[in-house]
């Protein structure tokens, strides 16, 4: 589809920072929510663009497509945009561990002491180890 380069530059920025991106499937739309200034429909022609020679990965569900970059459209679109080898999207970021992200404490403390009433119900049953109805038990239909 015919458009500036301006608008592709800024649909490929986006989408090599984050890593991933969202469209709904409205050709009509004025703008696209994530890229300012760029319309809908270009967004999806550019990344249809891109699925066609394997750089993004589409998935389409209700309505929405969504675009995962693959490894060779990382390196596509480092070269096309001039970046440093060094450069990575969101999604290929490791983050940093959480201090104290072990274990979650429960609000009530550790193990439960009080369980006497439920003890008592599922061994109510153990001394006559009967099931079923009783031998006077005569159904009438």
């Amino acid at each position: 589809m015919l458009m500036s380069k301006q608008d592709r530059c800024a649909i490929y920025e986006t989408l090599f920072m984050d890593g991933v991106l969202t469209a709904k499937k409205d050709y009509f739309a004025d703008s696209h929510p994530d890229v300012e200034g760029v319309r809908n429909l270009h967004v999806i022609k550019a990344c249809q663009s891109l699925t066609s020679r394997g750089y993004v990965k589409e998935q389409f569900a209700w309505r929405h497509y969504y675009w995962y970059l693959t490894n060779e459209g990382v390196n596509y679109l480092r070269e096309f945009l001039h970046l440093p080898s060094d450069v990575v999207p969101n999604t290929l970021k490791k983050k940093a561990p959480v201090a104290g992200a072990g274990r979650v404490q429960r609000v009530g403390g550790g193990r439960r002491e009080d369980r006497s009433d439920r003890d008592n119900y599922r061994r109510q049953g153990d001394d006559e180890k009967k099931a079923g109805p009783g031998s006077d038990f005569q159904p009438s239909f």
